[in-house]
């Protein structure tokens, strides 16, 4: 299935739409449209990347190694799966921001395989087995051990319930962003397809945009 640059541009447009109408011109201009090419090929890169997108987000280890070795022009790709620390040194060459930092022992190993990296720390709002994220009470503290290895501390990430509709996200998104001003940091990374005007109304800066750029997803090889 290959994917419609035209197609991927309008869909963008509508998300700017949405966006927009969540919160007020000045921070809707503010909000980043991460495009999430999990389980897409090559083209779905390229597509948002001709719709002036900068970054693209991925799950999977073997597809970033698989859909970025010489692919040109280079999109900034952000990690947004749970990775495992053994997966570390395979992404390392393409990843530019792991957003899914949630322990002590995958920040000690991005640090010694991308010096420096920038990261999100990924904050458990749901306690859903399977999503990952560090318990809320902890992660000031993640805060300060990956600064003392070196890493670039950006900003938080957080996943919504599965269950529940959009609303059902909100009180977690509230409690991240607050967290983000708490201590410091720039980037609030919150918010899908089904969720993001939730998201960007509870101070969002960053929306993870898969299906609704891209459409649904071909079956995982």
């Amino acid at each position: 299935m290959t994917v419609d640059p035209l197609l991927v541009a309008e869909r963008l447009a509508r998300i700017r739409g949405r966006i927009a109408a969540a919160t007020d011109a000045t921070r809707a201009a503010e909000v980043t449209v991460l495009a999430v090419t999990k389980a897409f090929g090559p083209d779905a890169v390229l597509a948002a990347l001709a719709a002036g997108l900068q970054a693209v987000g991925e799950n999977y280890a073997h597809e970033v190694v698989a859909k970025f070795s010489g692919l040109e022009p280079r999109a900034e790709v952000h990690f947004i799966g749970q990775l495992q620390t053994n997966k570390v040194r395979l992404v390392a060459p393409f990843v530019a921001v792991y957003e899914s930092v949630d322990r002590l022992s995958l920040a000690t190993e991005i640090a010694k395989r991308a010096p420096a990296a920038r990261v999100l720390l990924q904050v458990d709002t749901t306690g859903e087995a399977g999503k990952g994220g560090c318990p809320v009470p902890d992660v000031p503290a993640l805060l300060h051990a990956c600064r003392d290895l070196g890493l670039q501390v950006e900003g938080l990430m957080t996943v919504g319930p599965t269950e529940g509709g959009p609303e059902a996200a909100r009180p977690g998104f509230r409690t991240v962003r607050g967290l983000v001003d708490e201590l410091g940091l720039s980037v609030c990374s919150m918010g899908m397809s089904d969720d993001l005007e939730v998201a960007v109304a509870e101070g969002s800066t960053e929306v993870r945009i898969g299906s609704a750029l891209f459409g649904s997803r071909p079956p995982r090889s």
